[in-house]
């Protein structure tokens, strides 16, 4: 049986972990809603890029008018972006990204080659310590999140792709859905799927006609096609990181609420404890008082 003083440095432990995880959640939870506003902001105009980019395409298929980057071709070799975190204590949110980077592995596995570009030190750690074919980390990407930076690895990314050395990029995330929730998202940016994709699940369909109707473009529209689908690669990296970010903040905001209530429950569970066997131990004392009183008469 344990000793009252051990308990009593149990109990103290749990209450400075319960400290901890109480801070943590709080700090997750302050750094949410800024991220969140972030992802709000930038999802309406990736839609809309997405939508403009298919309608051009669409409405210049008939022109022979088209873009690399919006040529499928056959796949080869692929690149895979994970994405994941640089600390751990966020729940599952770096087990699922991994493990459906696993699965993505297990199911491509007829390729000639794929090859990873990380972003976050856990998904690093663990496909190097597994020997996997690592092209670059991009450790640094975090501490300096923004559209510029998300744009300098875009164009590393579509460099590769145009020179021949992968025929596909996918990007592996957590995309974030609400403060306690997160789905794991695999999303190909190059080719660039836009045109005659089909539409996410919920998504509203474009209406019909919409290739219908032209406009005019200045100065043309492989012009207007150079500038944006470029563009719209880097929107979908930079909403990719963006979502990632929040899903981060979200699953370790709730983990940290989960390990607090953990530790007040063990707390009470250890004080119970405390109180049942001091009272053991002055029962004791008692009946040893009263037995040799007894045996003194």
């Amino acid at each position: 049986m344990a000793s009252l003083r051990d308990i009593r440095k149990r109990i103290r432990s749990v209450k400075n972990t319960r400290q901890i995880t109480k801070a943590m959640k709080m700090m997750s939870a302050a750094k949410l809603r800024k991220a969140q506003d972030a992802i709000i902001a930038a999802r309406p105009y990736a839609q809309m890029l997405d939508q403009i980019i298919a309608d051009l395409a669409s409405r210049s298929a008939d022109q022979e008018v088209a873009h690399p980057l919006l040529t499928p071709r056959p796949i080869k070799k692929a690149e895979l972006v994970l994405l994941t975190s640089d600390r751990g204590l966020a729940g599952g949110f770096n087990s699922n990204v991994i493990r459906r980077a696993s699965r993505f592995l297990y199911e491509n596995s007829a390729l000639e080659r794929i090859q990873f570009s990380t972003v976050g030190r856990k998904g690093h750690d663990f496909f190097r310590n597994r020997r996997q074919n690592i092209r670059k980390d991009f450790g640094y990407l975090y501490q300096q999140l923004n559209y510029l930076s998300a744009k300098a690895v875009a164009e590393e990314l579509t460099a590769g792709f145009l020179n021949g050395e992968v025929d596909a990029v996918y990007v592996i995330y957590n995309e974030f859905v609400s403060a306690i929730s997160q789905k794991v998202v695999v999303s190909q940016i190059l080719p660039l799927q836009t045109f005659g994709a089909e539409p996410a699940p919920g998504a509203a369909k474009a209406p019909a006609g919409t290739a219908l109707v032209d406009f005019k473009y200045e100065p043309d529209r492989q012009a207007v096609l150079d500038r944006l689908v470029p563009q719209a690669v880097s929107i979908k990296l930079y909403r990719a990181l963006l979502e990632s970010v929040a899903s981060e903040h979200s699953a370790r905001m709730a983990a940290m609420e989960n390990a607090t209530s953990n530790a007040t429950d063990m707390i009470a569970a250890l004080s119970l404890h405390y109180n049942r066997t001091r009272q053991a131990v002055i029962t004791k004392e008692l009946m040893e008082i009263v037995s040799g009183a007894e045996a003194l008469k």
